[in-house]
């Protein structure tokens, strides 16, 4: 088994699923922007579980899968113990927003 190629397929169908979502209106009609925005302001300084914070971006209009996507873009980071937390760059992000 390719696992690789599994996970690339598993994420194209999630990004589909998405789209469709939103066809359907089940999203927010907010852009991306506007929903990282809401998704940094919710999280704040806090450490969050891995579901938690999946869920977060759920909430938002996000797939769970984000979390890996925004820590491998240095946006979240995992603590010592074990928690994920924004950085510095996520609240930065923000701050320029405003």
């Amino acid at each position: 088994m390719d696992t690789q190629k599994l996970q690339s397929g598993l994420r194209l169908i999630a990004r589909g699923l998405e789209e469709v979502a939103a066809a359907l209106g089940e999203q927010e009609t907010a852009g991306e922007d506007e929903r990282t925005a809401r998704v940094i302001q919710e999280w704040g300084r806090r450490g969050l579980t891995q579901k938690e914070a999946s869920e977060l971006f759920q909430r938002h209009g996000f797939a769970p899968q984000t979390t890996g996507g925004w820590a491998r873009g240095d946006w979240v980071e995992i603590g010592d113990d074990g928690l994920r937390y924004l950085t510095v760059k996520s609240h930065r992000w923000l701050e320029e927003r405003s």
